[in-house]
Order: structure tokens, then C-alpha cells, then sequence
């Protein structure tokens, strides 16, 4: 039985906080949700990333995560950009950035929303909450479809006929009882633009995602060298990838988001692959603090910037890869190396291989000579 928790008041309250979508659905989700998680890890299509498998039966039940639960409110910004985000991929010589982290990190953001929501409804409704933000044991959306948000798109992300592609999600687990909200359809149809774009075949299937092959993954989360078949699929992608978001045909309902701290900085829109490659640890960390980028730490964002560098078939970016060969860390002396193969004649590559050798750099670095 509902508690009589008026949502509409939930709704005023939701929208004086600057969310931009609510919707509210009971504490679980369908069997699908958490077979299609099993198949994903069974599959090891996860990759790295092991907090996944760690705690996945929580993950696929919300009172699994906590038995207390009885309602779900499912929150979303609005992060809608004001241009295409596919256009940066043809600045050969620039860097393409997520759009979503060309910014403040929206953690840290929602989650203050959320907290403030949180504390309104205890005071005025009762009942006990938690909160979430994208780093707990949740599956965001699935809830949000439940909740009547939008619908997880053939991509596997959400889709919304109000806005698109560009939603951030954030949730307050209650343990009130609230009305649910009808569930959304799936409004895909025949359309399949988001899996005929992958630049890597991401997509085994409709509704499924190998993360392993997800430039996304392979530009945050993947620790190691970018793996060798991949590389000239990243094209000038240093962090994230937007293509199977941009392409959607609901993207025409999208409108520019209202928050300024989600407003791309005008220093990140295609900025230069040579400056990028240039930072060191201090310089990384100045540049993006408060921004999602500074989590993968420099080195990792650097060997990016060189595989970038490398499909750039720009011979003036060769001299910022090579400033790299004697980097401290292995991981970008074997991208400089591998930049420096795309750009330049064999017999220069010859003699700077030779140079190399003789300086007896680690193994890892020495075999992208022969790649």
C-alpha cells in the first residue's frame, strides 16, 4: 500500500533543486535486469573493471544492497551539449573529449542535490534514505526505465524522449512507500544508428556491450597499453566516446543544458594534442581539477593523447612524441614509440630505435618498436 507521499509535491521539490527528470519505482527489478548482468560477467565483458563482479548480486537486487528499501526516486540533469559532439572527430590535430567530462565532475555535484532532496523528504514524509551517484552497487538503468525516465537504448544507455541522450542519473533509495510510476517502452524500433557507428563493434548484439572493446573503457578505465587493434579506431578520442550517443535520432528532443558547471570549458573543446602532450603529473592535475579526467591519472591520459597524436598524420606533432621517449613511465614511452611509427620516415623511426635500444629502456616499451 502507498504511504499517501504526495509525488507531485516530490516533483516541485525535485525541480526547485535544478534536477531535470523524476520518476519513482518499487525497491527491485525484473529477473531480465539481473540475468542480462550475469551474461555480461559470465562473458567477462567487463573487463577490469572487478567492482563489477564483486558485488554483483547486490547490483542486480536493490534490496540486496539494502533490505529496507521499498521505493526508488530515479533523478536526472540534463548534460545536453551545444554542438555536435561528432564534429571534434574530424580535428585530426585536436583532442575529442567526452562531452559529459569536458567539465566539473557531476558526481559530486548531483550528489548534493540529492543529499538536500533527501534531508526535504525526511523532514516533511519520514521514512529512512540513501543515496547514490553512479559509484554504488546500482544499476541505474534499469531503475531508470522503471521509474518511466526513458528506456536503455540498443547501446545499453538510457534514451529519453525529453532529453535524448544526455541524462546523469542519480538515485534515493526510501523506505517509504511510494507510487510507482508506469515503466518506460522501448522506442528504439528499427533504428540500429548507435551500433552501425562503433568505430570498434562494440556491440555482440542489440542491447548487449562488450566493454572490452568500448573506447570508452579502453580511454578510462583499461590500465595497460591500448590494445594494437584498436588504436586507429580511437582517432583523436582521448577520454570517452560519444558516437553512440550523438547518432540517436532522439537527440532532435535535446535541448542545452542549464548548468553552467556542465557547459563545456572552452579550453577542452578540441584543444591541442601537442599542449596535452606536454603535461606532466603537477601540470595534469592543475588542469583538471574538479574534473572527471583527473582520475585516470596522467600517465594513463597521456598515452592517449600520443595514440591520438599517432592517427593525427600531422608530421608536426612528432617532436611532442618524441619528448616522450624518455618519460618516466613505460606505459607512455611504448605510446610515444607507437605515435612516432605512424608519423615519421622508416629511417628516421631506425635511427631512433637504435637510440632506444642502446639507452636499454624496459621490455614493454621496447616491443611497440616491433609492433
Amino acid at each position: 500500500m502507498a504511504s499517501g507521499v504526495s509525488k507531485d509535491e516530490i516533483r516541485a521539490q525535485v525541480r526547485a533543486l535544478g534536477f531535470d527528470a523524476v520518476g519513482f519505482a518499487p525497491a527491485s527489478l525484473p529477473l531480465e535486469a539481473g540475468e542480462n548482468l550475469t551474461q555480461f560477467l559470465t562473458l567477462g565483458r567487463h573487463g577490469e573493471m572487478a567492482w563489477m563482479e564483486a558485488r554483483a548480486e547486490q547490483r542486480s537486487a536493490p534490496q540486496a544492497l539494502w533490505p529496507e528499501a521499498r521505493s526508488v526516486i530515479m533523478l536526472g540533469v540534463n548534460y545536453g551539449p551545444d554542438e555536435d559532439p561528432l564534429a571534434a572527430l574530424t580535428q585530426k590535430s585536436s583532442a575529442a573529449i567526452s562531452v559529459y567530462a569536458q567539465n566539473k565532475d557531476y558526481h559530486q555535484l548531483i550528489k548534493k542535490r540529492l543529499k538536500r532532496l533527501a534531508r526535504w523528504l525526511i523532514e516533511n514524509h519520514g521514512g529512512d534514505v540513501k543515496v547514490f551517484v553512479d559509484t554504488a552497487p546500482v544499476m541505474e538503468k534499469p531503475l531508470a526505465t522503471k521509474a518511466g525516465i526513458g528506456w536503455q537504448g540498443k547501446h545499453t544507455n538510457l534514451v529519453s524522449r525529453e532529453f535524448g541522450s544526455w541524462l546523469f542519473l542519480g538515485s534515493i533509495f526510501t523506505t517509504l512507500d511510494i507510487d510507482a510510476d508506469a515503466p518506460e517502452t522501448d522506442h528504439c524500433g528499427s533504428c540500429q544508428n548507435c551500433l552501425d557507428i562503433c568505430p570498434t563493434n562494440a556491440f555482440p548484439a542489440p542491447y548487449q556491450l562488450d566493454a572490452r572493446r568500448c573506447l570508452s573503457y579502453l580511454t578510462i578505465e583499461h590500465g595497460g597499453p591500448i590494445p594494437a587493434r584498436f588504436r586507429k579506431a580511437m582517432g583523436n578520442r582521448i577520454y570517452g566516446c560519444d558516437d553512440c550517443l550523438a547518432v540517436c535520432p532522439w537527440n532532435k528532443f535535446a535541448s542545452l543544458s542549464q548548468e553552467t558547471a556542465f557547459h563545456a570549458r572552452e579550453e577542452l573543446r578540441a584543444p591541442s594534442l601537442g599542449e596535452l602532450a606536454a603535461l606532466d603529473d603537477r601540470a595534469f592535475r592543475d588542469m583538471f581539477s574538479g574534473s572527471p579526467i583527473k582520475r585516470t591519472g596522467r600517465n594513463r591520459f597521456v598515452r592517449n593523447v600520443l595514440i591520438a597524436i599517432g592517427n593525427s598524420q600531422d608530421r608536426a606533432l612528432a617532436p611532442s612524441a618524441q619528448a616522450l621517449l624518455d618519460d618516466d613511465n613505460a606505459l607512455v614511452r611504448g605510446a610515444a614509440i607507437w605515435a612516432l611509427r605512424q608519423l615519421l620516415d622508416v629511417g628516421d623511426i631506425d635511427a631512433l630505435r637504435r637510440r632506444f635500444i642502446e639507452q636499454e629502456k624496459d621490455a614493454d616499451a621496447l616491443a611497440e618498436w616491433a609492433y
